[in-house]
């Protein structure tokens, strides 16, 4: 067995590749990834999940070396530029990077025989949808650019499908927990960091918009399965990722941690303007698809994990969101020092 993940020197790859590892301790596991992010490395752990990979590729998935596909049966897409601010602020890059790019490689892979392809997508493609909890059968409403590029990626990706290509898309929950590579502009994340560096929660909105979260570890969980998933699911599958337990309000995010940090102080915008991105989930096909891959982990659990994982690396900076915590601060960084170019890409 054979596995290509792409974007593995992310904030999910990390977890991934030691489930992967785990679940499939024989497999050649390979890394393909740009490197961004490869030095912000936050885990205290005494073995990187990176050594556990049998070789890792570098370079940009905009121009994807097909050679590496050669003997695999699984690519797992993780690459993509991975939040509405980076998105926002380079649009056409987003695009190119995360539809354009993802539609090459899946039309690489299938002419090299890969068997199954497993794409991260997101719940974000659902928008705003205050009614009822949005399933995979519910209208689109994609707001950023990142949320359209992965309304257009499943649709490349459903025109591939076929019994020799097997595509599932795991409509990801938002991201939350710790990692490897950590980042603190996910909203739980960010929560949980204010509350250890200040002992304060700042509410932008007005604290009512609904989010559904995954702890990062449960993605992992979630693409071990869509990787050997049965065959009476469908050559193509869209599927929300994630668990109906998981739907919270953001101020109920905020009183969970101040339930684990007593002295947090919660502060609401009440006078913001409605956020745009509000919307529940239902993962009922999930559940009933998956039922040996349902997340693990609880809120609870998941804000304690951050909590020591903070700790344990002395963090204490009240100005976090000026750091490279920040997935769009590190990309400023590299465009600032020379080292990306406007379209993100390597400078010559």
């Amino acid at each position: 067995m054979k596995i290509l993940i792409t974007g593995n020197l992310g904030y999910v790859g990390s977890p991934l590749v030691r489930e992967l590892r785990r679940v499939h301790p024989g497999a050649t596991l390979l890394g393909f990834d740009v490197g961004y992010f490869a030095k912000l490395v936050t885990s205290r752990a005494p073995v990187l999940a990176d050594s556990l990979l049998d070789q890792q590729y570098y370079g940009d998935v905009r121009h994807f070396p097909e050679e590496i596909l050669a003997g695999v049966d699984t690519v797992v897409h993780l690459s993509a530029i991975s939040n509405d601010p980076i998105g926002n602020k380079f649009e056409e890059v987003t695009l190119d990077i995360n539809y354009h790019a993802t539609r090459a490689i899946a039309e690489k892979a299938k002419e090299h025989g890969v068997r199954n392809f497993v794409f991260a997508s997101s719940c974000s493609v659902y928008g705003f949808a205050q009614d009822a909890a949005r399933t995979e059968k519910s209208e689109l409403n994609p707001l950023t650019a990142y949320a359209k590029s992965k309304v257009l990626s499943e649709e490349a990706l459903a025109r591939l499908a076929d019994s020799s290509f097997r595509v599932t898309c795991l409509r990801f929950a938002t991201a939350c927990g710790i990692s490897d590579r950590l980042r603190l502009d996910l909203v739980l994340n960010d929560f949980t960091a204010g509350a250890v560096a200040s002992g304060e929660i700042n509410i932008l909105s007005d604290g009512t918009p609904w989010r559904p979260l995954i702890n990062v570890k449960d993605m992992a969980r979630a693409i071990v399965w869509a990787r050997a998933r049965a065959a009476e699911s469908g050559d193509f599958l869209v599927v929300n990722t994630g668990s109906n337990e998981w739907n919270y309000q953001v101020k109920e995010l905020a009183e969970a941690i101040q339930g684990i940090l007593p002295s947090t102080v919660i502060s609401i915008n009440r006078d913001a303007q409605p956020d745009k991105r509000s919307y529940r989930v239902d993962f009922g096909l999930y559940r009933q698809l998956a039922p040996h891959h349902q997340p693990a982990h609880n809120l609870a659990t998941t804000i304690q994990e951050l909590v020591e994982g903070l700790h344990g690396i002395g963090f204490h900076d009240r100005n976090f969101r000026s750091s490279n915590l920040i997935r769009l601060n590190v990309i400023n960084d590299l465009m600032r020092t020379g080292v990306l170019d406007h379209n993100l890409a390597m400078a010559e």
